[in-house]
């Protein structure tokens, strides 16, 4: 029988993107996709055109959260993993703590902003602020990190 593993390392990733991080209390809700390419686990949503839409573009003053991964989403044919795709409902968190991928390197307990690009940073200058949101562990650019709202 041929073996499938042989290399393992010495820890066990603490998280992924858009992973629930703790039982802290927390608040969830759910909207629609309007992005014609969908929203990733673990990024920022904001308010979209519709009643119910979100998008990843970010607009001063329309966070609604952070978007939580579902490890059973279904993949229809032609759809990227790890992905909400346009027109999916989506479980987002509007207050609680979740792993999200820095942007660059951040640090405990700095307010949090998100980038056009979408990319998780705690410096303010051009980009848009996550109301509430703080970064609850330090990490390098490129890592995982808790981001949290309490």
């Amino acid at each position: 029988m041929a073996e499938i593993q042989t290399n393992y390392v010495e820890t066990i990733a603490p998280g992924y993107p858009g992973m629930v991080a703790n039982g802290e209390t927390s608040n969830r809700i759910t909207r629609t996709i309007e992005d014609a390419g969908g929203i990733g686990f673990g990024k920022a949503a904001f308010r979209g055109t519709g009643d119910h839409g979100v998008t990843a573009t970010p607009t001063a003053g329309g966070l609604v959260g952070i978007t939580i991964a579902h490890e059973a989403l279904g993949i229809i044919a032609g759809q990227t993993a790890d992905i909400y795709a346009q027109r999916q409902n989506v479980p987002i968190m509007t207050q609680g703590v979740i792993w999200v991928t820095a942007g660059e390197d951040v640090t405990d307990g700095v307010q949090a902003y998100v980038t056009s690009g979408g990319a998780f940073v705690d410096t303010a200058s051009s980009n848009v602020i996550l109301p509430g949101w703080f970064f609850d562990t330090t990490a390098l650019s490129g890592s995982l990190v808790k981001l949290a709202k309490r």
